[in-house]
């Protein structure tokens, strides 16, 4: 394999997929044709990254398993949603912030390193990472 050649998809396993469905499509804006179901695919504007949902109850029948999940934030690993533009993410978060999520680190931050950035929790506990690397 040559992962020059491979296309990633990133995958939540969720609990309750018409809450998440709705935090990502309504809140975040990302388009699916998802109609109902236990897997839900959502369109992102690289084509080479997507982002899906598949019910945590199949997938655990599906291998064999059983699943605990964590407590409160989940930090296991996040998903990084990239803006174009310092301001965008400031704009997205003063949207997000009248929505009464959950921002674990607060407000936007510009990191010596170049990056500007907030942390929002969906409905499951899941980091999203808010950001952009083009200050203007």
């Amino acid at each position: 394999m040559d992962g020059k050649d491979v296309r990633i998809g990133a995958g939540l396993l969720v609990d309750d997929i018409d809450s998440m469905v709705r935090f990502y499509r309504d809140t975040l804006g990302f388009h699916t044709e998802w109609t109902g179901g236990d897997f839900a695919e959502f369109e992102t504007a690289s084509d080479m990254l997507s982002l899906f949902m598949y019910s945590r109850k199949e997938f655990v029948k599906a291998i064999g398993e059983s699943y605990i999940p964590p407590k409160g934030i989940n930090q296991t690993f996040e998903i990084a949603l990239w803006l174009p533009s310092f301001a965008d993410v400031d704009m997205e978060y003063e949207r997000l912030s009248k929505l009464g999520l959950q921002f674990p680190t607060g407000g936007p931050i510009t990191y010596p390193f170049g990056i500007r950035n907030f942390y929002v929790a969906d409905p499951e506990g899941n980091l999203l990472e808010i950001g952009s690397t083009n200050e203007t």
